[in-house]
């Protein structure tokens, strides 16, 4: 299997915490963009060599925002050049307030079958905070019409941990989220990016930054809300009903072969070369051939990565596809926290604990090389 992102690199506005690579200038060059995208991948066509593209996510900046004929002419063009096998996961990124009747009705027509929506937060004043362009009514009828319209794969994304919040305004956040009929939520901790106005104002004393133990306490709250609901929590920062994790993050974690287009997207070929195009959309727009590097990989680094990723989910690390060396080094290294109830090691499989996930950072530093 294979997966397929396509970055959206434009947005109406930025939000203050956000270090993903986007332009507010959208109108004069979205048509361009979007030639541009065809153009690569027509170009990187044979990159996959028959193998069955599995998901394809629409991510960016907003997606949402491209005017509606060129996002579903994106969509069908990716289709056309790459033929999705059958029930492949098809996933398109949404702003709250650009989820109209019309919008989804025009996305029926495409092979969209997932939707993922950038909430944040269902508290208005925190929303001004952020500069998010949606209110929480928006957000909460967005939902509702994305269900009404068919989209039962529904995701919504969350941060906690910001300037200001409480950990009752959290846990309000997470009931209220859990009870609009969505499928997979994703929560993350705020972090503070160079260079973006939200580190500003942390440096300048304007806003505090949330003490650790109270994000802590967010996370322990949010396990526990999700836990209760029956959701699963497949990896650190994803919880979904089941049957509705996702496929295409998922392969990231699994180190499934997906190909990335568009200014700063990452294509990986399921081996050990990373290929990013860099972030520079005029470039991007202009240049035959989209201006990118590579790194291939060392076995160090494989092992890495293989750490890195997988004991972030709930599969966790398979002992027996490491190399004999790798496997005792690994063994080696976890029975601290084996000892400490913070790993597990169950069926072949080395997993965090429920305490273990707190200091997950630690643990998985531990075990790479």
């Amino acid at each position: 299997m294979a997966g397929i992102y396509i970055h959206v690199p434009f947005c109406k506005s930025r939000c203050i915490y956000c270090d993903f690579y986007s332009t507010t200038d959208l109108s004069s060059q979205a048509e361009a963009y979007v030639t541009a995208l065809r153009r690569e991948m027509n170009m990187r066509r044979g990159e996959l060599s028959e193998v069955p593209v599995e998901t394809l996510y629409v991510g960016g900046g907003t997606p949402s925002s491209l005017p509606v004929p060129l996002l579903t002419d994106l969509l069908n063009s990716v289709a056309d050049i790459y033929p999705l096998a059958e029930g492949a996961e098809v996933t398109v990124e949404a702003n709250p307030d650009d989820v109209t009747d019309e919008w989804l009705s025009a996305l029926r027509r495409t092979p969209v079958n997932r939707l993922s929506m950038g909430v944040q937060t269902f508290d208005d004043t925190l929303l001004h905070r952020l500069r998010r362009r949606h209110n929480s009514r928006q957000a909460t009828e967005a939902v509702e019409r994305c269900l009404a319209a068919g989209y039962t794969n529904l995701s919504i994304d969350l941060i906690y941990g910001l300037p200001g919040q409480t950990e009752t305004m959290w846990e309000d956040d997470v009931r209220h989220a859990l009870s609009l009929g969505v499928t997979h939520l994703s929560a993350y901790a705020l972090s503070y990016e160079d260079g973006t106005p939200l580190t500003r104002m942390r440096d300048e004393g304007s806003i505090r930054e949330t003490d650790e133990e109270v994000s802590l306490a967010m996370y322990r709250r949010l396990m526990e809300l999700t836990d209760e609901a029956g959701w699963q929590h497949y990896e650190i920062s994803n919880f979904c009903r089941s049957g509705f994790h996702s496929r295409h993050n998922s392969s990231y974690w699994q180190g499934v072969p997906y190909l990335g287009f568009g200014p700063a997207a990452h294509s990986f070929d399921g081996q050990r070369t990373r290929r990013w195009n860099l972030a520079n959309l005029r470039d991007y727009i202009q240049t035959e051939c989209a201006p990118h590097e590579c790194e291939h990989l060392t076995d160090d680094e494989l092992y890495d990565e293989y750490i890195m990723t997988r004991l972030r989910t709930s599969d966790g690390i398979q002992i027996d596809q490491l190399s004999p060396s790798r496997r005792d080094y690994c063994m080696t290294m976890a029975e601290k926290h084996l000892k400490r109830g913070m790993l597990t090691l169950k069926d072949g499989k080395l997993r965090l604990t429920r305490h273990g996930i707190f200091v997950s950072n630690d643990i998985i530093s531990d075990l790479m090389h």
